[in-house]
């Protein structure tokens, strides 16, 4: 049956089963939502709304429909007349394609109103649906740039959401024995590229697509895999904003792809960040890159975010439900349902399974599953770190006497995830006087704490409690300076001043902080603290090894070797990924337990120490595969 058709049922079952006096204006498919179009969408009540996707097995949408929306300025205006003015309204962004008006405010608790009687009342209003959100403390420039992008190319968007819709819930007929297969194009026995390829009879999946920044020969995913087909891919699934797992989206629509990307909202804008910052970086340092700033926005438009927790249809026969990782903001577990109730498979992405400073730990907690698909990147016998608290006291002794003998301390950090972390511990050290120096912020940590600020609800309770209260929110805080420019780097570098220096990228594979251990690493006082995972290949796995010159590309191409004179530290224990012990842990605690485990994400000596261990533990079947191995799982 034509999706049309299946559509024109859907509407008929809707106009029977909706409240009398509902003008329904018109129904689609948009994306993995049926959406009702309605005059009067307060007449459709909570109960109602959830009655009809019961009833028809769809996520449902009620949007007024534009002909009723009162024009931005006045609604906006209507708002302010409202609203007490001790809210402190201060932006409003209006999302033609929900319907929706998100109000920032710094007392969101006022706009809402007892009861939520103010929020009626805009409502009835101005007919736009109220979101109210506390005014993020920090303003970002990304976040500000997609929402500019989503309001200007509403109309398309609306027309590539109603494509996605209508193959989403096309009609298929399976004939025979329904089957599931897994492709490694990336990121198996190895950290970087991942890629994973999932094939049914009717539908092609990507969980992932990244690009290994370390290693320029294999660098992207095997896409000329005899079985990979970009026409016939129907979802590509980011599980978070990393370039291991993200770097290579935008590159598949350069190359004809035109469906969706399912992630979370901050991992869309933080992967949009991240993207344009290794263009940025390729460009400087001559590099050719797969894609263009035009294709990171198709990106965007091609994005439909999900929440935690909430299944939504991908295709004909598979359910995708995203739950929190514990790795970096807004960072998400991949569990898919196939079929009606025929297969469960969970790819954890990456994972950390504690609670940390900004996040709560992994979720392990699952309706059903038979297959999980684990990193290893600790999966060794010896990949036991320290304790956090004890790598904290570490780090902030290594800080405090680098300093107070006037050197200089680089820590190259992943811009998302670590920067945030790192921060929090400095902040806690500097109030407590443990050193006294600026902490300056180099890259692109700024503006991904930022958007940190601006997801309060994905970050732990502690963290959340601190952020709504400008007080205590310690991203605030004197010790941190943002580098603005060239300039200003070059100050800090040329500078008596003892200091902190964090700066992406954080295996000094480009970007500032490379730039700074070229200017800081002759001279003994000063000292660079390695807190996040070295690949092989990068120039920061060297430094850490103990290499005491290193070569160095200048700006007019030609090759320098800078000696390491400087103190080289390692400090374990920040790292966003589980040791081994919180890997079999994990293992240990997920529910229901699978019957296969297969282990990605990891150095070839890791996967396989994991994997072996599981198997004797847990007596599970257990698989490593290599890159462009197949697995059937069903």
């Amino acid at each position: 049956m034509p999706a049309e058709e299946i559509l024109e049922n859907i509407k008929k079952e809707i106009i029977k089963k909706s409240p009398k006096g509902a003008k329904i204006v018109d129904v689609q498919f948009e994306g993995p939502e049926v959406v009702i179009y309605v005059k009067n969408p307060e007449i459709f009540t909570n109960e109602i709304i959830k009655n009809l996707a019961k009833d028809l097995r769809k996520r449902i949408s009620i949007r007024p429909d534009p002909s009723v929306l009162v024009e931005p300025e006045i609604a906006k205006k209507k708002i302010l007349e409202i609203v007490p003015e001790e809210a402190e309204i201060t932006n409003f962004v209006f999302d033609a394609n929900t319907g929706e008006v998100i109000i920032e405010s710094k007392k969101p608790g006022l706009v809402i109103g007892k009861e939520g009687k103010t929020l009626e009342m805009i409502k009835k209003a101005i007919r736009w649906a109220p979101k109210p959100v506390r005014t993020p403390p920090i303003q970002s420039e990304t976040i500000k740039a997609i929402r500019a992008t989503l309001y200007r190319e509403r109309d398309e968007i609306k027309e590539i959401l109603r494509r996605i819709g209508r193959r989403i819930h096309r009609d298929v007929i399976v004939r025979g024995d329904y089957w599931i297969r897994v492709s490694f194009l990336g990121g198996a026995r190895e950290v970087g590229r991942s890629c994973l390829y999932v094939q049914t009879p009717d539908t092609r999946v990507l969980i992932d697509c990244g690009i290994n920044v370390a290693c320029e020969d294999k660098a992207f995913p095997y896409f000329d895999a005899p079985e990979f087909s970009i026409e016939d891919l129907d979802a590509v699934i980011v599980t978070h904003a990393h370039l291991d797992h993200c770097g290579f989206v935008p590159g598949l629509f350069r190359y004809g792809y035109d469906g969706p990307v399912y992630c979370t909202r901050p991992t869309r804008d933080l992967m949009t960040l991240l993207q344009k910052d290794y263009l940025e970086i390729a460009k400087k340092e001559g590099k050719d890159v797969p894609y263009t700033s035009k294709d990171i926005k198709t990106c965007v438009k091609h994005t439909i975010p999900i929440d935690y927790g909430v299944t939504t249809d991908i295709s004909p026969t598979i359910k995708l439900t995203l739950h929190n990782a514990g790795h970096v903001l807004g960072s998400a577990i991949a569990h898919l349902h196939f079929g009606e109730g025929l297969y469960n498979l969970a790819y954890t992405g990456d994972i950390k399974f504690e609670t940390s400073r900004l996040l709560e730990p992994a979720v392990c907690q699952f309706p059903r599953l038979e297959t999980l698909i684990i990193e290893s990147t600790y999966g060794a016998y010896d990949d036991v770190l320290p304790e956090r608290e004890v790598a904290e006291r570490e780090l902030l002794k290594v800080v405090s006497e680098v300093t107070d003998k006037g050197g200089k301390v680089l820590i190259p950090v992943f811009g998302v995830g670590r920067a945030q972390e790192l921060m929090l511990v400095l902040e806690e050290g500097y109030n407590q006087g443990i050193f006294n120096a600026p902490v300056y912020l180099d890259g692109m940590i700024w503006e991904a704490t930022a958007i940190h600020t601006a997801y309060p609800e994905y970050l732990s309770k502690e963290m959340r409690q601190k952020i709504f209260h400008e007080g205590d929110n310690p991203f605030l805080s004197e010790v941190f300076k943002k580098v603005g420019s060239t300039n200003e780097r070059r100050r800090i570098i040329d500078s008596d001043e003892p200091c902190i220096i964090l700066a992406t990228s954080g295996m000094l594979t480009g970007g500032p902080s490379v730039e700074y251990l070229k200017n800081l690493a002759p001279d003994e006082k000063n000292a660079i603290i390695f807190v996040g995972y070295q690949a092989e290949g990068t120039l920061g796995r060297k430094v850490q090894r103990g290499w005491k010159e290193i070569p160095i590309v200048t700006r007019n191409g030609k090759t320098k070797s800078i000696p390491i004179n400087l103190q080289v530290y390692t400090i374990e224990g920040f790292s966003g990924h589980c040791d081994r012990k919180q890997l079999i842990k994990y293992i240990r605690k997920v529910k229901p337990s699978p019957e296969k485990v297969i282990m990605v994400h990891g150095e070839e000596r890791k996967c396989l120490d994991f994997a072996d261990t599981v198997r004797r533990l847990f007596k599970k079947q257990t698989y490593v595969p290599m890159n462009l191995d197949v697995i059937r799982v069903k």
